[in-house]
């Protein structure tokens, strides 16, 4: 979807601005906001670039560098992390053999910390992209990625 299509699809209103940068996140192959997005954003919605810019730096579902084809979230509110997220996010790194905020080499995935998923009572829990996984063990992680590989 290019810019253009965005345009068409929402109105020029800051109502918008979380539904448009979305949108130009996820058409994007490397899945982050490019400048050319912002200072699209920004005169598309009639507001300055640092206004675009400071909504993407606020909220961690946006990035301005490039990621993954797939975003892994591990929870790391209260409760997960009593309930072992920490365990995930060291099963994660074993197997993509990444650190927190890191992509795998073919570009597949990135992991990423999250602070609440809001699916406390399946603790823990991560999600890959839009999907969510409660319950999460370390010894299930491998099943979940190979869902996303023979997707590709």
């Amino acid at each position: 979807m290019q810019h253009d299509d965005i345009a068409k699809k929402y109105s020029q209103s800051m109502e918008n601005v979380l539904l448009i940068l979305h949108e130009l996140q996820k058409n994007n192959s490397q899945n982050y906001l490019t400048e050319e997005d912002l200072i699209w954003a920004a005169n598309y919605l009639n507001v300055t670039y640092s206004q675009i810019y400071g909504l993407t730096t606020y909220y961690t579902l946006f990035s301005l560098k490039p990621r993954g084809r797939h975003i892994i979230r591990v929870c790391r509110s209260p409760v997960c992390q009593m309930i072992g997220s920490g365990r995930i996010f060291d099963q994660i790194k074993r197997i993509l053999n990444v650190n927190i905020g890191e992509t795998t080499p073919d570009g597949m995935f990135t992991l990423e910390p999250t602070e609440c998923i809001g699916q406390c009572d399946r603790a823990p829990c991560l999600s890959v992209d839009d999907s969510i996984y409660g319950g999460v063990k370390p010894s299930g992680i491998e099943d979940i990625f190979k869902i996303y590989k023979k997707i590709e």
